[in-house]
């Protein structure tokens, strides 16, 4: 096999700011043929040779001679922090070996020792080094023998170690962002109270420059400008270098530059006898470089610095010269100046000025055509007149008034006659600052007929008009103003007035910023027309104003600064004649119509219970605000109460407007109202401008008498009707009532004496005496005596056995026996000191008292009277009960004595009626089923329900019910 040399290194080089090795050895290439391909394998190594840090092959071509070979390698750590060793060796491929080739031994190692080794040799690497943003760092610290490291910082950031040696730790920073001006921090604390450090300057290499531009203002020096881009983020001695080269001359010129400042600048002197320049601006930083190029011709790039020493000189009063001075070498080229040229009244104008450039020199240029009289404002700037680049800066600003000059017309002059027709008033216009050319001192009027002077007045300023005596002849009036500089064209008017007819006033119209006014053409005005008005402000006294126009012109838009919104005005039309003067029409209007002030003052003239009739006054003019167009009349019904929302507000149904448009009216009568009621009024003006703020009124309607006493008849009239024709019903009628309601033998089931209220029975189960159902009597005995003045007493009622029912129609069962009633009322009782019957019977005792026992004296209980039939008679019941113990012709003698008593005839068949008591073996054992016993007193009362008709001797019961019955039985009488 063919093996080559090993391979011999000759040096090996660190180059510690940049961390880069240079190695160098020969190829030993003289002992080979010529042209032989040699390859060779480069290993960087740390840690004693024990750590492969990279492997790098490296080719070259033999040359039949001994060629060194050189090769650079940066380290992504500085060299400072380890030891680094470095060795080689070749393949060399001889292509007339036909055998096989191998590498060669490895070279002996080369070593580059780190600080590490060196006794004193402690610190952080690198030192203030400056990489770019995105770099990846490596950063170590070296200690000393018996020290150790406890943490390493960046910025404010811990980072884990790499162990390196026994006196040597890193840390490796990933994508650095940009640092502060001052850098970051790197710290390595070995203790609490040691530590060691660096600093870390993290930038961007520079841009190349933008917008360079090189020019010269004096040809004395050339300024070139640039924009430098992105910053670098290095300041001071790692901040961007800039030097600025011209490759014709070969000059090279450093510049220098502040980091803050955005453009920079940098000069280059101008050499003699060179135009054109080709400069190379060239930047550069600790990180990296750049350049920009500009190839220039000096006299196409001339900005010329700014005039200086301006001045003005004047000619004449429309005439001035300037004169300015120009720091700078320009005979070579021509200057085209431009002089800005101002005034209070005018708009600004340019003048433009072409001169031969100089050296140094002043400038002069003249400016005519301009007012007299007139303040001006005058500055200068210059530029290369036959390559344009760049104007100068304006100049500072200098003033100067030109002198006086005769006005350059008359004024503008109006007269008026006085009423007597003796006197003349001349008003004159002051002329604008452009036209009097200087300040007006005072105005000659001349009066003159047929170019004789009749009168003569001069008047000083600032009077604008004066009076002329003109006696009985008319003239004509001259007025001319004069200044110092000297006198204006004479305005002329004559004073002649023809005579009008007819002269009519019509409406101007509002337009917001002027009045509008329009009027006829009139052939015969010769010399055109003339408006004229009146300025009016409070106390002061009326400004006259006119304006004239061309007699081809039929309407005019008048404007003034002092017309005001609201404000009426009065003009008048004139005619010119080459005669004089002719009134063609009077003209009122505003500029502006508004709302009235205020509304018309009105009252109530008359009130009835129906109307209101209000009447209203004029409102002045000064108070209308514009032509007034009508009245509006609001009225609800409202009282006086501010609290309440006002009638005007939208919403009231009640609400009703009258619009009055004929301005000539000055009342109204509102009608269709309601009598003794509360309206409020409101009166209210308008315009084209507005409603006026309203005026209000409350009134109340009178009562309306008429209608309240056709109230009061008709309900009467009403009533007495109704109570004749029930009076009328009733007579008619009154058999059918007395039959329905009150017949002579009432119904017991329909009188109102034996019902009961429900509320008495109803919920109460234990008043089974009220209850209105059919129920079993109980064992009911008549015991009639003749007791003085007996106690009536209510009594209890037991049912005699629980097995006896009854039908529902009240009538006893055919196998049945028993005493059966119709209703069952509550039994009255009458106690007795001695009771005549046995308390064994095992029923209430009843007493039916005869009608006429009640008056009869008083007896003793021991006395017993017989039973009287007759006395006996008292209420006989509608159903019959079986008394078998009474005979029949006990019968008859019982009617007979039953008729003298006049008493109730019971609805029911008196023959069968037993007197005998309902205990009693007759009446217990007879079969008659129509048997009945008498009446007790009545349930409501301790009256008699039926006295006796014809006992006169007997007292009168004093029930208004039956009083009132006795009228229906009169009646039937009758």
């Amino acid at each position: 096999a063919f093996v080559p040399h090993t391979p011999h290194i000759l040096s090996l080089t660190p180059d510690f700011s940049t961390s880069t090795l240079n190695l160098k050895w020969s190829d030993n290439g003289s002992i080979f043929p010529y042209g032989l391909d040699a390859f060779w394998q480069i290993q960087i190594l740390r840690k004693k040779a024990t750590e492969k840090v990279a492997q790098v092959n490296y080719y070259s071509k033999l040359t039949h001679e001994d060629t060194i070979l050189s090769w650079n390698w940066t380290s992504d750590m500085p060299l400072e922090c380890t030891s680094h060793y470095v060795k080689i060796r070749c393949y060399i491929n001889v292509t007339q070996f036909v055998g096989p080739k191998d590498w060669s031994d490895w070279s002996p190692v080369e070593m580059i020792p780190g600080k590490d080794t060196e006794p004193h040799g402690s610190g952080v690497y690198p030192q203030d080094t400056v990489v770019a943003v995105g770099s990846d760092v490596t950063i170590c610290c070296i200690h000393e023998e018996g020290q150790q490291i406890q943490r390493m910082t960046y910025g404010p950031e811990t980072y884990p170690m790499i162990h390196l040696s026994s006196r040597s730790s890193a840390i490796r920073v990933l994508n650095a962002s940009a640092s502060d001006a001052s850098g970051t921090n790197v710290v390595c604390i070995l203790s609490e109270y040691e530590m060691d450090g660096t600093v870390l300057f993290v930038g961007y290499a520079p841009d190349t420059p933008q917008d360079l531009i090189c020019e010269t203002s004096n040809f004395l020096v050339i300024k070139c400008t640039w924009k430098p881009g992105r910053p670098s983020g290095l300041y001071g001695k790692r901040g961007t270098k800039y030097n600025l080269f011209e490759r014709i001359s070969g000059k090279n010129v450093l510049c220098k530059v502040n980091e803050m400042n955005r453009d920079r600048v940098c000069s280059f002197p101008v050499l003699a006898d060179q135009k054109t320049y080709n400069f190379v601006l060239g930047v550069s930083n600790p990180i990296g470089q750049a350049e920009s190029s500009l190839l220039v011709d000096l006299t196409q790039r001339v900005h010329p610095k700014t005039p200086e020493k301006l001045t003005v000189s004047e000619n004449s009063s429309t005439s001035v010269r300037l004169h300015w001075f120009i720091n700078g070498s320009f005979a070579d080229i021509r200057l085209l100046c431009q002089i800005e040229i101002s005034s209070g009244h005018s708009e600004q104008k340019m003048h433009n000025v072409t001169m031969p450039g100089g050296e140094f020199s002043t400038y002069t240029a003249q400016l005519n055509s301009l007012h007299p009289y007139t303040k001006y404002q005058f500055r200068v700037r210059c530029l290369a007149a036959d390559h344009f680049w760049k104007w100068s800066d304006w100049s500072k600003t200098e003033e100067h008034t030109t002198s006086e000059a005769p006005p350059v017309r008359g004024p503008d002059i109006w007269r008026e006659r006085s009423p007597s027709g003796k006197t003349l008033k001349i008003f004159w216009k002051p002329l604008s600052l452009p036209e009097a050319n200087g300040k007006i001192v005072s105005h000659e009027v001349s009066c003159y007929r047929v170019e004789t002077p009749l009168n003569y007045k001069e008047v000083t300023e600032p009077l604008n008009s004066t009076e002329i005596n003109l006696g009985k002849s008319d003239c004509v009036i001259s007025v001319v103003a004069k200044n110092h500089a000297g006198s204006s064209p004479p305005s002329r008017i004559t004073s002649v007035e023809l005579p009008s007819d007819n002269v009519k006033t019509d409406r101007a119209v509002a337009m917001g910023n002027g009045i509008y006014i329009s009027w006829n053409s009139y052939p015969n005005m010769t010399c055109g027309y003339v408006i004229k008005w009146c300025h009016s402000s409070g106390s002061e006294p009326c400004s006259v104003d006119w304006q004239k126009f061309p007699s081809n012109t039929t309407d005019a838009m008048i404007k003034s600064a002092l017309f005001r919104p609201g404000v009426r005005y009065s003009f008048s039309l004139y005619g010119c004649k080459s005669s004089g003067y002719q009134l063609l029409k009077n003209i009122t209007g505003y500029m502006k119509e508004l709302p009235p002030k205020r509304a018309p003052n009105f009252t109530v003239e008359e009130t009835s219970s129906d109307f209101i009739l209000v009447k209203w006054e004029d409102i002045p003019i000064e108070d209308c605000q514009g032509f007034l167009e009508g009245y509006r009349l609001s009225f609800a019904k409202g009282e006086k109460d501010t609290l309440k929302p006002r009638i005007l507000e939208s919403g009231n149904p009640e609400l009703k407007v009258k619009n009055i448009t004929d301005l000539t009216k000055k009342s109204l009568k509102i009608l269709d109202l309601q009598g003794k009621t509360s309206y409020q009024l409101d009166l209210q003006a308008y315009t084209a401008g507005g409603l006026s703020p309203p005026n209000s009124l409350y009134v109340v309607t009178k009562e309306d008498s008429l209608g309240l006493i056709i109230a009061i008849l008709i309900p009467v009239a009403v009533v007495l009707l109704l109570g004749v024709v029930a009076s009328i019903f009733c007579y008619r009628k009154r058999e059918w009532i007395k039959e329905t309601f009150y017949p002579e033998i009432p119904n017991p089931e329909n009188s109102k004496a034996l019902q009961f209220q429900k509320n008495i029975c109803e919920g109460n189960k234990t008043l089974k005496t009220l209850e209105m159902n059919p129920c079993t009597p109980n064992s009911v005995e008549v015991v009639e005596t003749q007791s003085v003045a007996p106690k009536i007493e209510d009594t209890e009622i037991m049912s005699p056995t629980a097995d006896t029912t009854v039908s529902e129609d009240g009538s006893d069962s055919e196998t049945e026996n028993h005493v059966v009633v119709s209703y069952c009322p509550p039994i009255i009782e009458e106690e007795i000191s001695n009771p005549p019957m046995d308390e064994t019977v095992g029923s209430s005792q009843v007493v039916y008292i005869d009608i006429q026992s009640m008056y009869q004296p008083q007896i003793k209980p021991e006395e017993e009277p017989e039973i009287d039939l007759v006395t006996t008679a008292g209420y006989k019941p509608q159903m019959q009960l079986p008394i078998n113990a009474l005979k029949i012709e006990s019968h008859h003698s019982a009617e007979e004595e039953l008729d003298k008593t006049a008493g109730y005839r019971p609805q029911a068949n008196t023959n069968a009626w037993n007197v005998d008591t309902p205990d009693s073996p007759g009446s217990v054992e007879s079969n008659n089923e129509n048997a009945s016993f008498g009446s007790p007193c009545s349930i409501n009362s301790r009256q008699f329900l039926l006295p006796p008709k014809d006992d006169e001797d007997s007292p009168k019961p004093s029930n208004i019910a039956w009083s009132f019955t006795h009228f229906f039985q009169n009646k039937a009488n009758d």
